[in-house]
């Protein structure tokens, strides 16, 4: 069954025993929420105001499904703010329209900014993994994970625009601008409209990037997995997703 998350205050202590509490929402509705004598489960504890609207999700008193749902969602409407963290992970919430947060200004803001410096941003993760490979001379690698329609893809490529514009190359061949313009072959040939995304990616991408000692881009590899295979239109473009790989850009 669905449930919806409301914030209430208790009138009435709770004492052992009780078969139920008295709570007032915030609306002024009085109602009795029922307890299970075998297991009695209180409902969470909410979080004091000062603290609702934290950037990191870590900072709040109680960490629980309805605190981190009601962060995330005072941060987004009231103040149009999609980014949050979660100690050292990012949280996006797709706001299904287009922000200008990620033009090149943004970019040069984050460069060389510790991560927690400046407000929660997909640029300070891309900043730390680039930073941190060329402080410890170690591979690094940004996972972006989230449901069919979260912009799991999109986030991707900010990562990879970011990176690409730190580091640009010296060369005349403009590597980075190569490996970015990879991505819309790839989604031209692997994506397709669903009824939550108008362009879903039908496969997984493992895209690695190469830098020579100086941390300029020189090529890019990409893998494809986990691809459904079902929702392909043709068995040639079957074909050619099973052995994809862009590489020598």
């Amino acid at each position: 069954a669905e449930h919806v998350w409301k914030s209430a205050e208790i009138l009435r202590d709770f004492k052992p025993g009780d078969e139920a509490l008295e709570l007032q929402l915030d609306d002024g509705t009085e109602m009795v929420y029922p307890l299970d004598k075998s297991s009695p489960q209180l409902p969470h504890l909410r979080n004091p105001d000062i603290l609702v609207g934290e950037n990191d999700l870590t900072a709040l008193s109680y960490l629980h499904e309805p605190a981190v749902l009601h962060n995330l969602k005072v941060r987004f409407v009231e103040s149009n703010i999609i980014y949050s963290y979660c100690g050292i992970i990012l949280v996006a919430v797709n706001p299904y329209k287009q922000l200008h947060i990620y033009g090149d200004a943004v970019i040069q803001a984050y460069s060389g900014q510790k991560m927690g410096a400046m407000d929660p941003h997909i640029f300070a993760v891309a900043e730390e993994a680039y930073k941190q490979m060329a402080r410890n001379n170690k591979n690094q690698s940004v996972i972006v994970s989230g449901e069919s329609g979260a912009d799991k893809t999109v986030s991707a490529r900010y990562v990879m625009r970011y990176i690409a514009m730190v580091s640009k190359s010296s060369s005349k061949t403009h590597v980075e601008d190569k490996v970015l313009a990879s991505n819309p072959i790839t989604e031209a040939i692997g994506n397709a409209k669903t009824a939550r995304n108008d362009n879903s990616s039908r496969f997984g991408k493992y895209t690695e990037i190469s830098f020579d000692r100086r941390y300029q881009i020189i090529g890019a590899n990409m893998r494809t997995y986990l691809m459904e295979k079902s929702r392909v239109v043709s068995q040639v473009i079957r074909h050619i997703l099973d052995s994809l790989i862009v590489c020598g850009l």
